[in-house]
């Protein structure tokens, strides 16, 4: 379904360039950082969130990729009833869908999210290839899960103004990044003080089971539960 996203994205390229015109004359003396602030705003932009301010006493969890399929992994997140947003890629999950429809339907506030086709730096690609990677990572997912994904975590977390406008135009009303990761790369990192509010990044890798019981270990720690994440973005005002 490739409606008039061009379009919408060459718009919404024209009005940020405007915006940003415009609020530069406003910010004045006061730099450019304003001037970015207030044309990012002027146009809407998604938000790029990293941490989620909210008094309650939570954490969110999130797991990347989608590549090592753990049964035992499913059978945690289900029979402890974790809350966990998935960002999965299409040729992870293809090959076993199975296992993530299951965590889906048998989970608690278990959902699957964008995190692109083939997890590229998108600030490196032209506004086509940023298009066919998000929105193309959108429309399988919506065919698989029968539902389309609102979140997105940008590959790497970066991300610019460039990256926003093309998620906008894909339906994506966040662009989640993280506060810690708790994932084994190489060797196991140290455990941080997880805080209210804070998001856990993990990945679908052969560590992940050791990896998430060190992350709900945490949290049982810091005496916070996890929770889902979208309901908690809103009651945030950062999306709608």
């Amino acid at each position: 379904m490739w409606r008039s996203r061009a379009v919408l994205a060459a718009f919404a390229s024209l009005s940020l360039t405007v915006g940003g015109a415009q609020a530069a004359g406003a910010a004045g003396a006061e730099g450019a950082a304003p001037a970015a602030a207030a044309a990012s705003k002027a146009v809407g932009l998604p938000p790029v969130v990293s941490h989620v301010p909210t008094s309650e006493k939570v954490v969110f969890i999130t797991i990347d990729d989608g590549w090592a399929h753990d049964a035992a992994v499913a059978q945690t997140l289900v029979e402890q009833r974790v809350p966990a947003s998935l960002f999965l890629l299409p040729g992870a999950f293809s090959y076993d869908t199975q296992y993530f429809t299951g965590l889906v339907e048998q989970g608690r506030s278990v959902n699957v999210e964008n995190h692109t086709v083939n997890h590229p730096d998108l600030t490196a690609l032209d506004a086509a290839g940023k298009d066919a990677e998000v929105c193309g990572a959108g429309e399988q997912l919506a065919a698989a899960f029968g539902r389309e994904p609102k979140l997105l975590r940008p590959p790497y977390g970066a991300v610019n103004d460039d990256v926003r406008l093309a998620a906008k135009a894909c339906g994506v009303k966040a662009l989640i990044t993280w506060t810690h990761d708790f994932t084994t790369w190489g060797e196991t990192p140290a455990t941080p003080q997880l805080n209210a509010g804070d998001i856990v990044l993990l990945h679908f890798t052969p560590t992940l089971g050791a990896d998430l019981k060190r992350a709900l270990d945490a949290a049982k720690a810091a005496g916070l539960k996890p929770a889902a994440l979208m309901p908690h973005l809103k009651s945030a005002g950062l999306v709608k």
